[in-house]
Order: C-alpha cells, then structure tokens, then sequence
C-alpha cells in the first residue's frame, strides 16, 4: 500500500462535503503487468459522474520538479484508466496555495490550458473544493 500523502484526508472529506461518496481509497489500477495506486476514486450516482483524484503536495525545493513529477504520474494515471476501460475522469489535487504558484508560472498555465489537464483546487484549512478545472 503506498503512504498516504499530508493531505490525503483532507481532500477526502472535501469530496465527501461536496456531495461525492469515496468508493475507492486508495484506487487500485492493474494493466499489463503495472500495479499503480491512485489516491482517492470517488462517485456521485445522481450525476453518474466519477472522478479518479491524485494528491500532490509540492513540497520539495523545486516547485518545476514536483510539477514535471505530478504532470508524468498524472499521464500514466490517466493512460491506464483509458486503457483499462475505467469511465473516471482524473484531476490532480492541489491546495490553492500551489495553484497560486501556477500562476506565476504562465508556462504551466499554458500547458494546463492545452492539455487535456484537469485540477482540483482545495482549501486545507476549511476542508473545502474551492474549484475544479477542466
């Protein structure tokens, strides 16, 4: 089982907050002989909308590295939810502190814009989504 990251649990009541039910934690993909962990997989049967979320921290002395790690965890996470024939859609969770730091950087607000690159803002404090971004 991987750790869990420092906000794990506070992305996951946020869900929860927001009306989703958490069915998967951690969500387990399988495909061709990889065994990756997303963190959190979560539903709302009213909308029949599922979400596959990975939550990342930035806390390394480099914020472009933890972005370039985050960006390539991301697009193998989203490959083998495609490939394995899953309907979630991915979002990387970031505090509104990090997303703060995106825009400072119009390099990656460019990259988000023009990929198919989904996030999910939240508050640590208030345990709160403050916005998702397709």
């Amino acid at each position: 089982m991987p750790r869990l990251d420092k906000y794990h649990e506070v992305v996951k009541t946020a869900l929860i907050k927001d009306g989703w039910k958490i069915v998967y934690d951690p969500f387990l993909l399988k495909y061709k002989g990889l065994r990756l962990y997303i963190d959190l997989a979560a539903e709302k049967f009213s909308d029949d909308k599922k979400v596959a979320v990975e939550i990342k921290v930035f806390g390394s002395d480099s914020f472009v590295n933890d972005f370039e790690k985050a960006v390539g965890q991301y697009s193998l996470y989203k490959f083998i939810l495609k490939k394995a024939g899953f309907g979630h859609k991915l979002y990387l969770a970031v505090t509104e502190e990090v997303f703060e730091k995106f825009n400072d950087k119009p390099a990656i607000l460019d990259f988000i814009a023009e990929s198919d690159f989904y996030l999910l803002i939240f508050d640590s404090e208030t345990e709160k989504i403050l916005q998702w971004i397709n």
